[in-house]
């Protein structure tokens, strides 16, 4: 009997990640291999099985490939459990500098050598520091990662949030919008016209933009994630000018700031509604995801389209209605959604109730944008 070689590491971690693939894609399969260890692996597998989002554990993962990388390239040694304290400010240092101070200071900030190490991997892609958010959301996954463990870190000790105040502080930076413009209420008309026709792109587009929108700006992730079991059809809406409207009961279940304990609903009535009709209804589907992708021969495929193309689909569109496709993303769509309500006047905890956002500090933003600018507190000299 011919006994198979045994697989390496490498090549066992490999065939392990792909256990998880169903919720866990990873493109770079064999790359995070080399990086992740199997107590990392483990450490996933667990969170697979507590039911945690899978945008959430790609984002833990992901964050979890760039900071294994950082620590072989800065220390020439693996990624420690848990991390000392000084590695934590190190990581500070190295991703929250001061432009103007490197000018002057070429070993200010992160060195050379490391940053051409995460370049040539592909997990450094920028010349400056990183976003303040970016590397408190990481040192907040590596502090989930290390609790995951069943070990105690130095995450919330003073002197590492004093260096990031601080780092912060000396190195302020303009915190960008994640879609440059909101796509508000004129926006989308323009987007919708070119979504005229019969044709079957059409018709599924004009749906994913007007439930997108009108559902209070679903993220990306929802709308491509979005299953007719989720859809339930309510009690049309009398209006006094003209024929009832169709209503319908989006159940979102998990979202990116729910766990899916509690019912979170949102409603579409009218065009929206509609425009869902007819591309279910076009698409022949019975079950399972609502908007799928199209083949070149006007084939539904079975599989439910991927959170990217909604931003390609968006941005497409864009570029359609004559409009500079860089300046909109998908996440426009939610932004725009609050800014129309607040064009509207439309009461803020009215328009919470249907975008879900649970900061009214995060929320209001949208409306201040919409309303400061020629507000009356910004008249007081004319």
């Amino acid at each position: 009997m011919i006994r198979k070689p045994e697989k390496s590491p490498i090549e066992r971690r490999a065939v392990e990640l792909d256990t998880i693939a169903s919720v866990l894609p990873i493109d770079r399969r064999d790359e995070l291999a080399e990086l992740i260890t199997d107590g990392d692996i483990e450490t996933l597998r667990h969170l697979v099985n507590e039911g945690m989002g899978a945008n959430t554990l790609r984002a833990i993962t992901s964050d979890l490939a760039y900071i294994e990388a950082w620590a072989l390239a800065a220390t020439k040694r693996s990624l420690p459990w848990p991390a000392p304290e000084a590695l934590l400010l190190k990581f500070v240092a190295q991703h929250l500098w001061d432009p103007q101070k490197r000018a002057t200071d070429p070993d200010h900030g992160m060195p050379a050598d490391v940053a051409d190490n995460l370049r040539g991997q592909n997990f450094l892609k920028s010349t400056g520091p990183h976003a303040p958010a970016t590397v408190r959301r990481r040192l907040a996954n590596w502090s989930t990662l290390t609790k995951w463990r069943g070990l105690d870190g130095a995450f919330a000790s003073p002197p590492l949030k004093s260096a990031i105040r601080l780092a912060v502080r000396a190195a302020p930076r303009k915190r960008q919008r994640k879609s440059a413009k909101a796509v508000t209420g004129e926006v989308l008309a323009k987007l919708l016209a070119t979504c005229s026709t019969d044709n079957l792109r059409d018709v599924r587009d004009r749906a994913i933009l007007m439930v997108a929108f009108a559902s209070g700006g679903r993220r990306r992730s929802e709308i491509a994630g979005l299953r007719l079991e989720q859809l339930s059809i309510e009690a049309p809406i009398e209006v006094p000018d003209g024929p009832p409207l169709p209503s319908l009961a989006i159940h979102l279940g998990r979202t990116k700031t729910t766990n899916g304990e509690h019912d979170d609903v949102v409603y579409l009535t009218g065009r929206p509604v509609d425009a869902l009709y007819e591309w279910i209804a076009a698409a022949k589907l019975e079950s399972g995801s609502v908007f799928r992708g199209i083949g070149r021969w006007g084939t539904v495929s079975k599989r439910t389209i991927d959170p990217q193309s909604i931003n390609a689909i968006l941005k497409q569109r864009v570029e359609m209605a004559g409009l500079e496709a860089v300046e909109f993303s998908a996440h426009g769509l939610r932004s725009g959604y609050l800014t129309e309500a607040a064009n509207r006047g439309i009461p803020l905890p009215e328009a919470m109730q249907q975008s879900r956002h649970r900061s009214v500090q995060q929320a209001s933003g949208y409306y201040n944008d919409a309303t400061r600018r020629s507000g009356r507190a910004a008249r007081l000299l004319r």
